[in-house]
């Protein structure tokens, strides 16, 4: 069952000339999930990467707040066709946390708390593409935005971005995550307006 906010279906502002195809812009944040906002305790938080073959790396709240936090400004695109322009975040860049990570995988399958799942290509997690983000307009993530933390993958459409993200599994093969199991695009590039598996 989706979870959709009161502003999700509100007025459309008209098109910029800086939006992918079939985009409109919206000014506030729309809410759409697959499920209710998990409750999460920081004590118990956990991030991992278990690499393919099952080595783990891992980092509590309280550590993934001590490594260095960069401040992205980006713009942000739904593949229900609202983009949000310039937004701003604070997190933990993907490139910190896979710095001592062994691979040899190109594929990365996150995990988040609540059971909800995506799939990417690991290079589209590093070269200063993602990050592991915990706030969101200098105030911390609201658990409906996917607080205490959501990966980041401002290039991708937002499903890629998973909320209440918990971990990541590196793989050799390409498994498809929730949405991508119910026909949308495997990679979802808005500039080419990826949304379904034939588009």
């Amino acid at each position: 069952m989706s979870i959709v906010s009161r502003g999700f279906h509100g007025r459309r502002e008209p098109a910029a000339a800086d939006l992918p195809p079939g985009q409109y812009l919206t000014q506030d944040f729309p809410v759409l999930q697959a499920g209710p906002t998990p409750r999460i305790d920081l004590d118990d938080w956990r991030f991992t990467i278990n690499n393919e073959v099952g080595e783990k790396y891992s980092w509590t709240w309280r550590e993934l707040l001590a490594l260095p936090s960069e401040r992205p400004t980006v713009d942000i695109h739904c593949v229900t066709s609202w983009s949000k322009l310039k937004t701003s975040w604070q997190g933990v860049s993907l490139d910190s946390l896979f710095e001592d990570v062994e691979t040899a995988a190109d594929h990365a399958f996150v995990r988040s708390y609540g059971g909800y799942t995506t799939n990417l290509p690991l290079e589209d997690l590093l070269d200063g593409k993602a990050w592991i983000a915990y706030r969101f307009e200098g105030e911390d993530l609201p658990g409906e935005h996917g607080g205490p933390a959501r990966l980041l993958v401002p290039h991708l459409y937002f499903w890629k971005s998973a909320k209440w993200v918990t971990g990541i599994d590196l793989r050799n093969d390409d498994e498809p995550g929730f949405w991508e199991s119910l026909g949308y695009h495997n990679y979802g590039d808005p500039w080419r307006e990826q949304r379904y598996t034939d588009d």
